[in-house]
C-alpha cells in the first residue's frame, strides 16, 4: 500500500507548488498534442516519451495530484 504524507505549507509556497505542477501538466498535455498532430508551439519543448498515449496518462497524474492538493485546501478553509 502506497504510503501517505501529511505536508504543512504556507499558502503562498503552496500556490508555487500547484504553479509548477500546472506548468508540468500542460507540458504533457501538449506533448501528447504534438504527438498526435505533429506540431507544436515554437517555444514549446516536447517531452520525452514513446507516445500521446503515454503522455496523457503522466498530464493525468499530474491533474489528478493537483485535483487532490485543491480539495484538501478547500476543506480547511
Amino acid at each position: 500500500m502506497p504510503r501517505t504524507y501529511c505536508i504543512e505549507l504556507e499558502e503562498l509556497d503552496l500556490g508555487q507548488l500547484l504553479d509548477g505542477l500546472e506548468v508540468r501538466a500542460d507540458g504533457w498535455e501538449k506533448t501528447a498534442c504534438y504527438h498526435k498532430t505533429g506540431s507544436a508551439p515554437p517555444d514549446f519543448l516536447i517531452e520525452e516519451c514513446s507516445s500521446a498515449e503515454e503522455a496523457d496518462e503522466i498530464a493525468k497524474h499530474y491533474r489528478s495530484i493537483i485535483s487532490k492538493i485543491v480539495k484538501q485546501m478547500d476543506a480547511q478553509r
